[in-house]
């Protein structure tokens, strides 16, 4: 099974990540809309919507660019409307976009809480429902619907919550949303699971961590090549679980992790969050 002619949504997939993930995909010939904020480029961040089209298309896919801001119901009932249109329905919907503070509670505004909390919980939820119908007809049709959603198992452990207790409320809802679809869309034949990585990162929002050099992180890419492995599995046997990047890609596999250190042979890999 590849992806080849699926219908891809991304949330927030500009750059980083969720743009890995989709490049992956497009390389198997998948269509892709991204709904994303960055029309216009930001000297400190790198990609808009346009940029990652061009970036999509030249891999392989075909591209539609939605400027979205997930946290607007209206807005990401149109984009997902406008995909369907387009490219015929939604086959797979990947939960990415996310807002990042790690402050302690004194030093978070609620300006700042109240983004987390609408792009990462908010914005999941409305994602998920308004991609819903669409995966519903994916289901009926048998193209293997999934739901993706990066964000870490649920660990109750105090340590993950007293340094920022905002954000981890924020990143922990991304994850009870799979929790709960997972189990809810069994019945549909639509699969819901969650992706973390094992080490760090390295993508524009090492901006909000001191401290991270290129030798602590990973590359996008090992996300995106466990995000296809996980996209091929079956939907109906294939649900409710809390991946990460590395066990997926050994699990298909894959012996060779150190091609996607950012500097090779680095002995200095450091966990990321929640694990």
């Amino acid at each position: 099974m590849n992806l080849a002619g699926k219908t891809v949504f991304v949330s927030g997939g500009s750059r980083g990540i969720g743009l890995a993930i989709v490049k992956r995909a497009a390389a198997d010939g998948a269509n892709v809309a991204i709904a994303a904020k960055t029309v216009e480029p930001n000297p400190k961040l790198p990609g808009t919507i346009h940029s990652a089209a061009q970036e999509i298309e030249a891999a392989g896919g075909k591209a539609l660019a939605l400027a979205c801001d997930i946290r607007d119901e209206e807005q990401v009932i149109a984009a997902a409307r406008k995909t369907a249109e387009k490219f015929g329905g939604i086959d797979i919907l990947i939960n990415n976009a996310s807002a990042i503070s790690l402050t302690p509670t004194e030093a978070t505004p609620m300006k700042r809480f109240d983004l987390m909390f609408g792009v990462n919980v908010r914005g999941t939820f409305v994602c998920t429902q308004a991609c819903l119908p669409y995966l519903k007809q994916s289901a009926e049709r048998k193209r293997n619907p999934h739901i993706l959603t990066l964000s870490p198992s649920l660990n109750m452990n105090p340590r993950w919550f007293a340094p920022h207790v905002a954000y981890t409320m924020a990143k922990y809802g991304m994850s009870m949303c799979v929790l709960g679809h997972a189990a809810e869309f069994r019945q549909y034949g639509i699969a819901v699971n969650a992706l973390w990585p094992r080490t760090v990162i390295q993508t524009a929002a090492l901006q909000m961590i001191p401290g991270i050099k290129p030798e602590h992180c990973r590359t996008p890419e090992i996300m995106a090549d466990a995000a296809y492995q996980i996209l091929i599995l079956d939907a109906a046997t294939t649900t409710g679980n809390f991946f990460i990047d590395d066990e997926v890609l050994k699990k298909a596999g894959v012996t060779d992790l150190d091609k996607y250190a950012v500097v090779p042979g680095s002995r200095e890999l450091m966990p990321d969050l929640f694990l």
